[in-house]
């Protein structure tokens, strides 16, 4: 994945005569060089698509804090702005907010499932927890993901496992079944509630400026479905796992 950092601005001698600065949708772009384009009046374009002003909206009154939409500064902050990130305010309705309330229901879900389970399912699911922690860690940053394994697996691998499932666990994709018992039914609505979240992403991100995170929320979900075919196949029975359902 590409990255355009200040400095690389700053080198390319930006300037407010330039109308606009066009980034493929697979980049990158960090806060500092939103922020220096922002202040020139620069438009910042993924592929065609406008993402910021080319007028920058200038900061009304004063105070520590600065809405995200309109630049207006706020003496304090409201009951129904929270922070994006820094000083920066939005409403609690903002996609980003959508998605980071999805990531943390994600997370508590997975928490509910690891307590009762044991041996491998739950040391898989510690992965799962790590790496849904690592989306929210990188979104609120503002940072890249850059490469994150699942499972002891690559990205791609996950995605081949996911769509090789006879090959795999010597057996058809399964359909969800109630006799399937309660552990392979967590981890089918788990599934669920990534593919959510992964759209609740596309949500925050319409421009495509944040394609490692969507990435990794589909694998994501492909890594959930690698977990439910496992339990089904009975490969956590072989490997002495214990769980309640």
């Amino acid at each position: 994945m590409k990255v355009l950092t200040e400095a690389e601005l700053r080198s390319a001698r930006v300037s407010p005569e330039t109308e606009s600065w066009h980034v493929s949708r697979d980049t990158f772009v960090t806060p500092l060089a939103r922020e220096y384009l922002r202040d020139r009046g620069v438009a910042l374009v993924f592929d065609g698509h406008e993402t910021m002003s080319r007028t920058p909206v200038e900061p009304r009154g004063g105070g520590p804090y600065v809405d995200g939409v309109t630049g207006e500064r706020l003496p304090e902050k409201p009951e129904n702005m929270t922070h994006l990130h820094g000083s920066v305010l939005v409403d609690k309705t903002h996609p980003r907010m959508e998605l980071r309330g999805g990531l943390d229901c994600l997370q508590a879900e997975i928490l509910l499932l690891q307590e009762e389970c044991r041996g491998p399912l739950r040391e898989d699911l510690e992965d799962l927890l790590r790496f849904v922690r690592a989306i929210l860690g990188a979104e609120v940053k503002e940072q890249p993901l850059r490469g994150t394994a699942l499972l002891g697996l690559s990205l791609d691998e996950v995605r081949r496992q996911s769509h090789s499932v006879r090959e795999v666990f010597g057996m058809d994709h399964p359909v969800p079944d109630g006799s399937m018992g309660r552990t392979a039914l967590q981890l089918n609505l788990l599934r669920a509630r990534a593919r959510q979240v992964e759209l609740a992403a596309v949500r925050a991100f319409p421009a495509g400026e944040r394609p490692d995170i969507v990435e990794h929320l589909n694998r994501l979900s492909s890594g959930i479905y690698l977990l439910f075919c496992r339990e089904v196949s009975g490969y956590y029975q072989r490997k002495g796992g214990q769980t309640d359902g």
